[in-house]
Protein backbone atom coordinates (compact mmCIF):
# COMPACT_ATOMS: atom_id res chain seq x y z
CA UNK A 1 0.00 0.00 0.00
CA UNK A 2 1.38 3.41 -1.02
CA UNK A 3 2.00 6.06 1.61
CA UNK A 4 0.01 9.28 0.85
CA UNK A 5 2.71 11.40 2.45
CA UNK A 6 5.33 9.88 0.15
CA UNK A 7 3.08 10.57 -2.84
CA UNK A 8 2.70 14.19 -1.79
CA UNK A 9 6.46 14.55 -1.39
CA UNK A 10 6.99 13.02 -4.81
CA UNK A 11 4.48 15.38 -6.41
CA UNK A 12 6.14 18.33 -4.62
CA UNK A 13 9.51 17.30 -6.00
CA UNK A 14 8.05 17.04 -9.52
CA UNK A 15 6.55 20.52 -9.27
CA UNK A 16 9.86 21.96 -8.02
CA UNK A 17 11.71 20.31 -10.90
CA UNK A 18 9.17 21.68 -13.39
CA UNK A 19 9.46 25.15 -11.85
CA UNK A 20 13.26 25.05 -12.14
CA UNK A 21 13.00 23.88 -15.77
CA UNK A 22 10.48 26.61 -16.57
CA UNK A 23 12.64 29.29 -14.92
CA UNK A 24 15.66 28.13 -16.94
CA UNK A 25 13.73 28.16 -20.22
CA UNK A 26 12.32 31.66 -19.56
CA UNK A 27 15.79 32.91 -18.61
CA UNK A 28 17.27 31.47 -21.81
CA UNK A 29 14.52 33.08 -23.88
CA UNK A 30 15.10 36.39 -22.15
CA UNK A 31 18.86 36.28 -22.84
CA UNK A 32 18.27 35.20 -26.43
CA UNK A 33 15.86 38.09 -26.97
CA UNK A 34 18.53 40.59 -25.87
CA UNK A 35 20.68 39.36 -28.76
CA UNK A 36 18.08 40.55 -31.27
CA UNK A 37 17.15 43.85 -29.62
CA UNK A 38 19.75 45.91 -31.50
CA UNK A 39 18.89 44.29 -34.85
CA UNK A 40 15.18 44.94 -34.36
CA UNK A 41 15.76 48.47 -33.02
CA UNK A 42 13.64 47.57 -29.99
CA UNK A 43 14.57 48.16 -26.32
CA UNK A 44 15.55 44.90 -24.70
CA UNK A 45 13.07 45.38 -21.85
CA UNK A 46 10.20 45.32 -24.36
CA UNK A 47 11.41 41.97 -25.66
CA UNK A 48 11.62 40.65 -22.08
CA UNK A 49 8.02 41.75 -21.58
CA UNK A 50 7.04 40.07 -24.85
CA UNK A 51 8.62 36.79 -23.70
CA UNK A 52 6.56 36.94 -20.51
CA UNK A 53 3.34 37.78 -22.35
CA UNK A 54 3.86 34.91 -24.80
CA UNK A 55 4.43 32.54 -21.89
CA UNK A 56 1.44 33.90 -19.95
CA UNK A 57 -2.08 32.60 -19.53
CA UNK A 58 -3.26 34.14 -22.82
CA UNK A 59 -0.07 33.34 -24.73
CA UNK A 60 1.55 30.24 -26.14
CA UNK A 61 2.84 28.98 -22.77
CA UNK A 62 -0.53 29.19 -20.98
CA UNK A 63 1.20 29.74 -17.62
CA UNK A 64 -1.37 31.10 -15.15
CA UNK A 65 0.02 33.90 -12.96
CA UNK A 66 -2.05 36.56 -11.21
CA UNK A 67 -0.43 36.74 -7.77
CA UNK A 68 0.05 40.48 -7.26
CA UNK A 69 1.56 40.11 -3.77
CA UNK A 70 4.25 37.76 -5.08
CA UNK A 71 4.83 39.96 -8.13
CA UNK A 72 5.29 42.99 -5.86
CA UNK A 73 7.82 41.14 -3.70
CA UNK A 74 9.83 39.75 -6.63
CA UNK A 75 9.68 43.10 -8.39
CA UNK A 76 11.04 44.95 -5.35
CA UNK A 77 14.04 42.60 -5.03
CA UNK A 78 14.78 42.77 -8.77
CA UNK A 79 14.58 46.57 -8.72
CA UNK A 80 16.95 46.64 -5.75
CA UNK A 81 19.52 44.66 -7.78
CA UNK A 82 19.11 46.97 -10.78
CA UNK A 83 19.35 50.15 -8.73
CA UNK A 84 22.39 48.92 -6.78
CA UNK A 85 24.26 48.26 -10.02
CA UNK A 86 23.15 51.65 -11.37
CA UNK A 87 24.45 53.33 -8.20
CA UNK A 88 27.80 51.54 -8.47
CA UNK A 89 28.24 53.02 -11.96
CA UNK A 90 27.14 56.56 -10.98
CA UNK A 91 30.15 58.46 -9.70
CA UNK A 92 29.91 60.78 -6.72
CA UNK A 93 31.52 63.49 -8.87
CA UNK A 94 28.66 63.32 -11.37
CA UNK A 95 26.11 63.45 -8.53
CA UNK A 96 27.78 66.60 -7.17
CA UNK A 97 27.67 68.11 -10.65
CA UNK A 98 23.98 67.47 -11.35
CA UNK A 99 22.27 66.98 -7.98
CA UNK A 100 20.35 70.26 -8.21
CA UNK A 101 18.61 69.64 -11.56
CA UNK A 102 18.23 65.93 -10.76
CA UNK A 103 16.60 66.74 -7.40
CA UNK A 104 14.28 69.28 -9.03
CA UNK A 105 13.23 66.73 -11.65
CA UNK A 106 12.78 63.94 -9.11
CA UNK A 107 10.53 66.03 -6.84
CA UNK A 108 8.87 68.98 -8.57
CA UNK A 109 9.08 67.28 -11.96
CA UNK A 110 7.40 64.10 -10.71
CA UNK A 111 4.71 66.11 -8.92
CA UNK A 112 3.82 68.16 -12.02
CA UNK A 113 3.87 65.09 -14.27
CA UNK A 114 1.62 63.20 -11.85
CA UNK A 115 -0.94 65.99 -11.48
CA UNK A 116 -1.23 66.76 -15.21
CA UNK A 117 -1.42 63.08 -16.17
CA UNK A 118 -3.82 62.33 -13.32
CA UNK A 119 -6.29 65.04 -14.34
CA UNK A 120 -6.23 63.70 -17.91
CA UNK A 121 -6.66 60.09 -16.69
CA UNK A 122 -9.66 61.03 -14.54
CA UNK A 123 -11.32 62.67 -17.54
CA UNK A 124 -10.47 59.91 -20.06
CA UNK A 125 -11.38 56.94 -17.82
CA UNK A 126 -14.28 58.77 -16.11
CA UNK A 127 -12.72 58.13 -12.70
CA UNK A 128 -13.05 60.20 -9.52
CA UNK A 129 -10.30 62.81 -9.38
CA UNK A 130 -8.42 61.03 -6.56
CA UNK A 131 -8.28 57.76 -8.52
CA UNK A 132 -7.15 59.69 -11.56
CA UNK A 133 -4.38 61.39 -9.57
CA UNK A 134 -3.42 57.97 -8.20
CA UNK A 135 -2.91 56.70 -11.75
CA UNK A 136 -0.88 59.83 -12.56
CA UNK A 137 1.29 59.30 -9.47
CA UNK A 138 1.99 55.70 -10.44
CA UNK A 139 3.30 56.68 -13.89
CA UNK A 140 4.80 60.02 -12.82
CA UNK A 141 8.39 58.91 -12.21
CA UNK A 142 11.06 58.07 -14.76
CA UNK A 143 11.91 54.41 -14.29
CA UNK A 144 15.52 53.58 -13.44
CA UNK A 145 15.37 50.02 -14.79
CA UNK A 146 14.06 51.28 -18.14
CA UNK A 147 16.50 54.21 -18.35
CA UNK A 148 19.57 52.13 -17.45
CA UNK A 149 18.52 49.41 -19.90
CA UNK A 150 17.83 51.75 -22.82
CA UNK A 151 20.94 53.87 -22.27
CA UNK A 152 23.07 50.71 -22.18
CA UNK A 153 21.62 49.30 -25.39
CA UNK A 154 21.16 52.56 -27.31
CA UNK A 155 24.68 52.59 -28.77
CA UNK A 156 25.02 56.27 -27.77
CA UNK A 157 27.64 58.20 -25.81
CA UNK A 158 25.72 61.19 -24.45
CA UNK A 159 27.25 64.33 -22.90
CA UNK A 160 28.32 63.63 -19.32
CA UNK A 161 26.04 66.24 -17.71
CA UNK A 162 22.99 65.02 -19.61
CA UNK A 163 23.49 61.32 -18.95
CA UNK A 164 24.34 61.98 -15.29
CA UNK A 165 21.13 64.00 -14.88
CA UNK A 166 19.05 61.22 -16.42
CA UNK A 167 20.65 58.51 -14.30
CA UNK A 168 20.51 60.40 -11.00
CA UNK A 169 16.93 61.56 -11.67
CA UNK A 170 15.71 58.07 -12.53
CA UNK A 171 17.53 56.54 -9.58
CA UNK A 172 16.23 59.06 -7.04
CA UNK A 173 12.66 59.86 -8.11
CA UNK A 174 11.04 56.64 -6.88
CA UNK A 175 10.52 58.01 -3.33
CA UNK A 176 8.36 60.84 -4.70
CA UNK A 177 6.24 58.41 -6.73
CA UNK A 178 5.94 56.05 -3.76
CA UNK A 179 5.00 58.94 -1.46
CA UNK A 180 2.29 60.18 -3.82
CA UNK A 181 0.98 56.66 -4.45
CA UNK A 182 0.85 55.61 -0.78
CA UNK A 183 -0.50 59.00 0.28
CA UNK A 184 -3.36 58.90 -2.21
CA UNK A 185 -4.14 55.26 -1.37
CA UNK A 186 -4.31 56.28 2.29
CA UNK A 187 -6.64 59.19 1.52
CA UNK A 188 -8.91 57.10 -0.75
CA UNK A 189 -9.18 54.22 1.73
CA UNK A 190 -9.51 56.54 4.74
CA UNK A 191 -6.29 55.33 6.40
CA UNK A 192 -4.64 58.76 6.09
CA UNK A 193 -6.72 61.70 7.21
CA UNK A 194 -4.27 64.51 8.03
CA UNK A 195 -1.62 66.61 6.32
CA UNK A 196 0.76 65.80 9.17
CA UNK A 197 0.74 62.09 8.28
CA UNK A 198 1.48 62.92 4.64
CA UNK A 199 4.36 65.22 5.65
CA UNK A 200 5.85 62.51 7.86
CA UNK A 201 5.53 59.98 5.01
CA UNK A 202 7.35 62.39 2.66
CA UNK A 203 10.19 63.01 5.12
CA UNK A 204 10.53 59.32 5.88
CA UNK A 205 10.74 58.33 2.22
CA UNK A 206 13.53 60.77 1.41
CA UNK A 207 15.25 61.25 4.79
CA UNK A 208 15.40 57.67 6.03
CA UNK A 209 16.22 56.35 2.55
CA UNK A 210 19.13 58.79 2.09
CA UNK A 211 20.58 58.28 5.58
CA UNK A 212 20.34 54.49 5.37
CA UNK A 213 22.01 54.52 1.95
CA UNK A 214 24.91 56.73 3.03
CA UNK A 215 25.45 54.87 6.31
CA UNK A 216 25.36 51.37 4.82
CA UNK A 217 27.47 52.49 1.83
CA UNK A 218 30.25 53.77 4.10
CA UNK A 219 30.07 50.68 6.27
CA UNK A 220 30.28 48.49 3.17
CA UNK A 221 33.36 50.36 1.91
CA UNK A 222 35.11 49.97 5.27
CA UNK A 223 34.22 46.27 5.56
CA UNK A 224 35.16 45.28 1.99
CA UNK A 225 38.59 46.92 2.23
CA UNK A 226 39.42 45.49 5.67
CA UNK A 227 37.82 42.07 5.97
CA UNK A 228 40.65 40.30 4.08
CA UNK A 229 38.62 37.33 2.78
CA UNK A 230 40.47 34.19 1.70
CA UNK A 231 38.20 33.61 -1.30
CA UNK A 232 37.98 36.41 -3.92
CA UNK A 233 34.57 35.23 -5.10
CA UNK A 234 33.05 36.30 -1.77
CA UNK A 235 33.77 40.01 -2.28
CA UNK A 236 30.94 40.57 -4.80
CA UNK A 237 28.56 38.66 -2.52
CA UNK A 238 29.64 40.84 0.41
CA UNK A 239 28.83 43.96 -1.59
CA UNK A 240 25.46 42.47 -2.57
CA UNK A 241 24.70 41.68 1.06
CA UNK A 242 25.26 45.32 2.04
CA UNK A 243 23.03 46.46 -0.82
CA UNK A 244 20.21 44.26 0.41
CA UNK A 245 20.80 45.49 3.98
CA UNK A 246 20.46 49.10 2.79
CA UNK A 247 17.21 48.31 1.01
CA UNK A 248 15.72 46.30 3.86
CA UNK A 249 16.85 48.65 6.66
CA UNK A 250 15.31 51.70 4.98
CA UNK A 251 12.08 49.85 4.21
CA UNK A 252 11.76 48.54 7.79
CA UNK A 253 12.29 52.07 9.16
CA UNK A 254 9.61 53.48 6.86
CA UNK A 255 11.90 55.00 4.24
CA UNK A 256 12.47 54.32 0.57
CA UNK A 257 14.44 51.13 0.09
CA UNK A 258 14.89 51.99 -3.59
CA UNK A 259 16.58 55.31 -2.77
CA UNK A 260 18.68 53.68 -0.03
CA UNK A 261 20.08 50.92 -2.24
CA UNK A 262 20.84 53.42 -5.03
CA UNK A 263 22.65 55.81 -2.66
CA UNK A 264 24.56 52.91 -1.07
CA UNK A 265 25.70 51.88 -4.56
CA UNK A 266 26.90 55.43 -5.32
CA UNK A 267 28.89 55.65 -2.06
CA UNK A 268 30.42 52.21 -2.57
CA UNK A 269 31.16 52.64 -6.28
CA UNK A 270 32.82 56.03 -5.76
CA UNK A 271 35.27 54.60 -3.21
CA UNK A 272 38.55 52.81 -3.73
CA UNK A 273 37.78 49.09 -3.38
CA UNK A 274 39.66 45.84 -3.42
CA UNK A 275 38.48 43.42 -6.14
CA UNK A 276 36.69 46.36 -7.76
CA UNK A 277 36.39 44.88 -11.25
CA UNK A 278 35.11 41.59 -9.92
CA UNK A 279 32.45 43.39 -7.86
CA UNK A 280 31.34 45.48 -10.84
CA UNK A 281 31.24 42.51 -13.23
CA UNK A 282 29.20 40.44 -10.78
CA UNK A 283 26.64 43.19 -10.22
CA UNK A 284 26.39 43.85 -13.95
CA UNK A 285 25.29 40.23 -14.25
CA UNK A 286 22.86 40.51 -11.31
CA UNK A 287 21.33 43.65 -12.84
CA UNK A 288 20.73 41.80 -16.12
CA UNK A 289 19.25 38.90 -14.16
CA UNK A 290 17.01 41.35 -12.29
CA UNK A 291 15.83 42.93 -15.54
CA UNK A 292 15.07 39.59 -17.18
CA UNK A 293 13.23 38.22 -14.14
CA UNK A 294 11.36 41.49 -13.57
CA UNK A 295 10.10 42.12 -17.09
CA UNK A 296 9.38 38.48 -17.91
CA UNK A 297 7.38 38.25 -14.67
CA UNK A 298 5.48 41.44 -15.47
CA UNK A 299 4.74 40.02 -18.90
CA UNK A 300 3.32 36.89 -17.24
CA UNK A 301 1.18 39.15 -15.05
CA UNK A 302 -0.43 40.87 -18.03
CA UNK A 303 -3.56 39.85 -19.94
CA UNK A 304 -3.48 41.03 -23.58
CA UNK A 305 -7.28 40.97 -23.78
CA UNK A 306 -7.52 43.40 -20.85
CA UNK A 307 -4.89 45.66 -22.41
CA UNK A 308 -6.84 45.78 -25.65
CA UNK A 309 -9.94 46.78 -23.71
CA UNK A 310 -8.19 49.94 -22.44
CA UNK A 311 -6.08 50.54 -25.57
CA UNK A 312 -7.86 53.69 -26.77
CA UNK A 313 -8.07 55.28 -23.33
CA UNK A 314 -4.49 54.23 -22.55
CA UNK A 315 -3.29 55.80 -25.81
CA UNK A 316 -4.85 59.15 -24.90
CA UNK A 317 -3.34 59.06 -21.40
CA UNK A 318 0.09 58.13 -22.83
CA UNK A 319 -0.07 61.01 -25.33
CA UNK A 320 -0.81 63.47 -22.54
CA UNK A 321 1.99 62.01 -20.41
CA UNK A 322 4.63 61.93 -23.15
CA UNK A 323 3.77 65.07 -25.13
CA UNK A 324 2.32 67.41 -22.50
CA UNK A 325 2.94 66.49 -18.85
CA UNK A 326 6.60 65.40 -19.03
CA UNK A 327 7.75 68.33 -21.25
CA UNK A 328 6.00 70.90 -19.04
CA UNK A 329 7.48 69.32 -15.90
CA UNK A 330 10.99 69.26 -17.40
CA UNK A 331 10.80 72.88 -18.56
CA UNK A 332 9.61 74.10 -15.16
CA UNK A 333 12.04 71.98 -13.10
CA UNK A 334 15.19 72.07 -15.25
CA UNK A 335 14.97 75.46 -17.01
CA UNK A 336 16.76 77.36 -14.16
CA UNK A 337 19.83 75.13 -14.53
CA UNK A 338 20.81 76.43 -17.98
CA UNK A 339 20.21 73.38 -20.08
CA UNK A 340 20.11 74.13 -23.78
CA UNK A 341 16.78 73.88 -25.56
CA UNK A 342 17.69 70.68 -27.35
CA UNK A 343 18.88 69.14 -24.06
CA UNK A 344 15.54 70.01 -22.46
CA UNK A 345 13.81 68.40 -25.43
CA UNK A 346 15.88 65.24 -24.99
CA UNK A 347 15.23 65.16 -21.21
CA UNK A 348 11.52 65.47 -21.97
CA UNK A 349 11.58 62.56 -24.39
CA UNK A 350 13.57 60.20 -22.15
CA UNK A 351 10.85 60.09 -19.50
CA UNK A 352 10.76 56.31 -19.86
CA UNK A 353 8.30 54.25 -17.88
CA UNK A 354 9.03 50.68 -16.89
CA UNK A 355 8.92 48.27 -13.98
CA UNK A 356 8.39 50.74 -11.13
CA UNK A 357 4.97 51.99 -12.38
CA UNK A 358 3.75 48.43 -12.92
CA UNK A 359 5.01 47.42 -9.47
CA UNK A 360 3.35 50.49 -7.91
CA UNK A 361 0.14 49.64 -9.78
CA UNK A 362 -0.12 46.48 -7.67
CA UNK A 363 -0.42 48.63 -4.50
CA UNK A 364 -4.04 49.73 -5.19
CA UNK A 365 -4.96 46.12 -5.99
CA UNK A 366 -3.60 44.91 -2.66
CA UNK A 367 -5.22 47.83 -0.78
CA UNK A 368 -8.65 47.23 -2.31
CA UNK A 369 -8.92 50.66 -4.00
CA UNK A 370 -12.05 50.96 -6.19
CA UNK A 371 -11.32 50.65 -9.93
CA UNK A 372 -7.81 49.33 -9.12
CA UNK A 373 -7.94 46.67 -11.87
CA UNK A 374 -8.75 49.35 -14.46
CA UNK A 375 -5.89 51.48 -13.12
CA UNK A 376 -3.49 48.51 -13.34
CA UNK A 377 -4.45 47.70 -16.95
CA UNK A 378 -4.20 51.36 -18.02
CA UNK A 379 -0.79 51.72 -16.33
CA UNK A 380 0.49 48.56 -18.02
CA UNK A 381 -0.64 49.82 -21.43
CA UNK A 382 0.94 53.26 -20.87
CA UNK A 383 4.24 51.68 -19.78
CA UNK A 384 4.28 49.35 -22.77
CA UNK A 385 3.60 52.22 -25.17
CA UNK A 386 6.23 54.42 -23.50
CA UNK A 387 8.89 51.69 -23.62
CA UNK A 388 8.21 50.93 -27.29
CA UNK A 389 7.94 54.49 -28.63
CA UNK A 390 10.38 56.41 -26.44
CA UNK A 391 12.89 53.61 -25.98
CA UNK A 392 12.92 52.65 -29.66
CA UNK A 393 13.22 56.24 -30.89
CA UNK A 394 15.85 57.46 -28.40
CA UNK A 395 18.84 57.11 -30.80
CA UNK A 396 16.81 58.78 -33.59
CA UNK A 397 15.85 61.72 -31.36
CA UNK A 398 19.46 62.11 -30.20
CA UNK A 399 20.72 62.24 -33.79
CA UNK A 400 17.93 64.65 -34.77
CA UNK A 401 18.89 66.95 -31.89
CA UNK A 402 22.63 66.49 -32.62
CA UNK A 403 23.25 65.20 -29.10
CA UNK A 404 25.87 62.58 -28.32
CA UNK A 405 27.89 60.30 -30.57
CA UNK A 406 28.09 56.57 -31.27
CA UNK A 407 29.37 54.62 -28.29
CA UNK A 408 32.84 53.13 -28.37
CA UNK A 409 32.93 49.65 -29.92
CA UNK A 410 33.59 46.76 -27.56
CA UNK A 411 37.18 45.56 -27.97
CA UNK A 412 37.91 41.97 -28.92
CA UNK A 413 40.26 41.75 -25.93
CA UNK A 414 39.83 42.77 -22.31
CA UNK A 415 42.49 43.27 -19.67
CA UNK A 416 41.36 42.74 -16.11
CA UNK A 417 43.13 43.12 -12.78
CA UNK A 418 41.37 42.15 -9.59
CA UNK A 419 43.24 43.70 -6.66
CA UNK A 420 42.86 41.71 -3.47
CA UNK A 421 44.53 44.49 -1.52
CA UNK A 422 44.15 48.25 -1.82
CA UNK A 423 46.56 49.44 -4.54
CA UNK A 424 47.20 52.78 -6.17
CA UNK A 425 46.77 51.75 -9.78
CA UNK A 426 44.38 51.19 -12.68
CA UNK A 427 44.45 49.68 -16.16
CA UNK A 428 42.10 51.67 -18.39
CA UNK A 429 40.94 50.83 -21.92
CA UNK A 430 40.69 53.90 -24.18
CA UNK A 431 39.34 54.11 -27.72
CA UNK A 432 41.23 56.57 -29.92
CA UNK A 433 38.87 59.07 -31.57
CA UNK A 434 39.79 60.93 -34.76
CA UNK A 435 39.60 64.31 -32.98
CA UNK A 436 41.38 63.21 -29.82
CA UNK A 437 44.70 64.80 -28.98
CA UNK A 438 46.55 61.48 -29.19
CA UNK A 439 45.27 60.56 -32.67
CA UNK A 440 48.16 60.25 -35.11
CA UNK A 441 50.75 60.84 -32.37
CA UNK A 442 53.71 58.56 -31.77
CA UNK A 443 54.01 57.29 -28.22
CA UNK A 444 57.40 58.94 -27.76
CA UNK A 445 55.81 62.31 -28.62
CA UNK A 446 53.05 62.05 -26.00
CA UNK A 447 55.48 62.80 -23.13
CA UNK A 448 53.53 60.80 -20.58
CA UNK A 449 54.44 61.44 -16.93
CA UNK A 450 56.11 58.91 -14.67
CA UNK A 451 53.45 56.48 -13.37
CA UNK A 452 51.75 56.08 -16.78
CA UNK A 453 52.57 53.30 -19.23
CA UNK A 454 50.90 52.17 -22.46
CA UNK A 455 50.86 48.39 -22.03
CA UNK A 456 48.97 47.12 -25.07
CA UNK A 457 47.31 48.35 -28.28
CA UNK A 458 44.51 46.45 -30.02
CA UNK A 459 44.02 47.42 -33.69
CA UNK A 460 41.02 45.53 -35.01
CA UNK A 461 41.90 41.95 -34.06
CA UNK A 462 45.64 42.57 -34.21
CA UNK A 463 47.64 43.01 -31.02
CA UNK A 464 50.28 45.75 -31.40
CA UNK A 465 53.12 45.81 -28.90
CA UNK A 466 53.74 49.46 -28.02
CA UNK A 467 57.08 51.06 -28.90
CA UNK A 468 58.19 54.66 -28.97
CA UNK A 469 57.71 54.80 -32.74
CA UNK A 470 54.16 53.35 -32.59
CA UNK A 471 51.56 55.89 -33.76
CA UNK A 472 48.05 55.73 -32.36
CA UNK A 473 45.37 55.46 -35.04
CA UNK A 474 41.64 56.26 -34.77
CA UNK A 475 39.78 53.15 -33.65
CA UNK A 476 42.69 51.73 -31.67
CA UNK A 477 41.96 50.33 -28.23
CA UNK A 478 44.80 51.46 -25.97
CA UNK A 479 45.33 49.84 -22.58
CA UNK A 480 47.07 52.23 -20.20
CA UNK A 481 48.41 51.36 -16.74
CA UNK A 482 48.56 54.35 -14.42
CA UNK A 483 48.47 55.60 -10.88
CA UNK A 484 44.87 56.30 -9.90
CA UNK A 485 45.35 60.04 -9.29
CA UNK A 486 46.62 60.55 -12.85
CA UNK A 487 43.54 59.16 -14.61
CA UNK A 488 41.74 62.55 -15.08
CA UNK A 489 44.75 63.86 -17.00
CA UNK A 490 45.03 60.78 -19.21
CA UNK A 491 41.25 60.86 -19.80
CA UNK A 492 41.69 64.32 -21.34
CA UNK A 493 44.25 63.05 -23.85
CA UNK A 494 41.74 60.57 -25.28
CA UNK A 495 38.70 62.86 -25.06
CA UNK A 496 37.78 64.46 -28.43
CA UNK A 497 36.15 67.37 -26.56
CA UNK A 498 38.06 67.78 -23.29
CA UNK A 499 37.18 70.26 -20.59
CA UNK A 500 39.48 73.10 -19.57
CA UNK A 501 42.87 71.85 -18.33
CA UNK A 502 43.67 71.77 -14.66
CA UNK A 503 45.55 69.95 -11.97
CA UNK A 504 45.18 69.58 -8.24
CA UNK A 505 47.15 72.57 -7.00
CA UNK A 506 50.77 71.82 -6.02
CA UNK A 507 50.57 68.15 -7.12
CA UNK A 508 53.98 67.04 -8.41
CA UNK A 509 54.29 65.11 -11.67
CA UNK A 510 57.56 63.59 -12.86
CA UNK A 511 58.47 63.89 -16.57
CA UNK A 512 61.48 62.65 -18.46
CA UNK A 513 64.10 65.38 -18.69
CA UNK A 514 64.19 64.84 -22.49
CA UNK A 515 60.56 66.04 -22.77
CA UNK A 516 60.38 69.22 -24.83
CA UNK A 517 58.53 72.37 -23.85
CA UNK A 518 56.10 71.87 -26.75
CA UNK A 519 55.34 68.30 -25.66
CA UNK A 520 54.68 69.45 -22.08
CA UNK A 521 52.20 72.09 -23.24
CA UNK A 522 50.52 69.57 -25.55
CA UNK A 523 50.11 67.11 -22.67
CA UNK A 524 48.33 69.70 -20.50
CA UNK A 525 46.28 71.03 -23.43
CA UNK A 526 47.88 74.48 -23.13
CA UNK A 527 48.67 76.67 -26.15
CA UNK A 528 52.26 77.80 -26.49
CA UNK A 529 52.54 81.54 -25.68
CA UNK A 530 53.50 83.81 -28.56
CA UNK A 531 56.62 84.86 -26.65
CA UNK A 532 58.13 81.38 -27.09
CA UNK A 533 60.00 80.81 -30.32
CA UNK A 534 59.94 77.47 -32.19
CA UNK A 535 63.56 76.97 -31.18
CA UNK A 536 62.74 77.36 -27.49
CA UNK A 537 59.64 75.17 -27.80
CA UNK A 538 61.84 72.35 -29.10
CA UNK A 539 64.25 72.59 -26.15
CA UNK A 540 64.29 69.87 -23.53
CA UNK A 541 63.08 70.60 -20.02
CA UNK A 542 66.35 69.41 -18.51
CA UNK A 543 68.29 71.86 -20.67
CA UNK A 544 65.92 74.74 -19.84
CA UNK A 545 66.29 74.03 -16.13
CA UNK A 546 70.08 74.04 -16.39
CA UNK A 547 70.01 77.47 -18.08
CA UNK A 548 67.32 79.01 -15.83
CA UNK A 549 68.19 81.84 -13.41
CA UNK A 550 68.58 80.43 -10.75
CA UNK A 551 69.42 76.96 -12.14
CA UNK A 552 67.02 74.18 -11.24
CA UNK A 553 63.82 76.23 -10.88
CA UNK A 554 61.65 77.64 -13.66
CA UNK A 555 58.17 79.06 -14.13
CA UNK A 556 56.21 78.63 -17.36
CA UNK A 557 52.83 80.33 -16.99
CA UNK A 558 50.77 78.22 -14.56
CA UNK A 559 53.43 75.49 -14.49
CA UNK A 560 56.34 75.37 -12.06
CA UNK A 561 59.31 73.19 -13.07
CA UNK A 562 62.14 72.05 -10.83
CA UNK A 563 64.74 69.33 -10.57
CA UNK A 564 63.37 65.81 -10.21
CA UNK A 565 64.40 62.84 -8.11
CA UNK A 566 67.38 62.23 -10.42
CA UNK A 567 69.07 63.79 -13.42
CA UNK A 568 66.79 61.92 -15.85
CA UNK A 569 63.57 63.52 -14.52
CA UNK A 570 62.08 66.93 -13.86
CA UNK A 571 59.19 67.72 -11.51
CA UNK A 572 56.20 69.74 -12.76
CA UNK A 573 53.45 71.23 -10.61
CA UNK A 574 50.34 73.34 -11.28
CA UNK A 575 50.80 76.59 -9.33
CA UNK A 576 48.03 78.05 -7.22
CA UNK A 577 48.31 81.63 -8.51
CA UNK A 578 48.59 80.87 -12.23
CA UNK A 579 51.02 83.23 -13.90
CA UNK A 580 52.22 84.21 -17.31
CA UNK A 581 55.36 84.04 -19.41
CA UNK A 582 56.95 87.38 -20.11
CA UNK A 583 60.27 88.67 -21.35
CA UNK A 584 62.62 90.17 -18.79
CA UNK A 585 64.61 93.27 -19.60
CA UNK A 586 67.63 92.36 -21.65
CA UNK A 587 66.21 89.05 -22.86
CA UNK A 588 66.78 88.13 -26.48
CA UNK A 589 63.57 88.65 -28.49
CA UNK A 590 61.66 85.45 -29.02
CA UNK A 591 63.61 83.53 -26.39
CA UNK A 592 62.08 82.17 -23.20
CA UNK A 593 62.58 84.50 -20.26
CA UNK A 594 61.02 83.08 -17.09
CA UNK A 595 60.07 85.22 -14.16
CA UNK A 596 58.97 84.67 -10.55
CA UNK A 597 60.65 81.30 -10.01
CA UNK A 598 58.54 78.96 -7.86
Amino acid sequence: MRDPQTDRQGMGSVWINLAVLLAGVLLLLGIASSKFSARLGMPVLVLFLAVGMLAGSEGIGRIPFENYDLANSIGSVALALILFDGGLRTSLASVRRVWRPALALSTLGVLLTSVLTGVAAAWVLKLPILQGLLLGSIVGSTDAAAVFSVLRSSGLKLPDRLISTLEVESGSNDPMAIFLTLGLIGVITGRTDSAQELALLFLAQFGVGSLAGVGVGRLATWAINRINLDYPGLYPLLALAFGLVAFGLAAVLGGSGFLAVYVAGIVLGSSSLVFRRGIFSFHDATAWLGQIVLFVMLGLLSFPSRLLAVAWDGLLIALVLILVARPIAVCVAAWPFRFRRRELTFLSWVGLKGAVPITLATFPLMAGVPQSQLIFNAVFFVVLLSAITQGWSLPLVARWLHIGRPADPTPALSVEINALRKVDGEIVDYTVKAKAQVAGQRLRDLALPDGVLVTLILRGREVVMPRGSTALEPGDHVFVAMRTKLQPLIDRLFDPDPEAPGLPVEQLLMFNAATTLAQLHRFFGLPLPLEISPRTAAQKLGQLLAEAPPPGRLRLGPLGIQAGVDSDHVAVRWLADGGAIAAQPGAVAGELAPRNPP
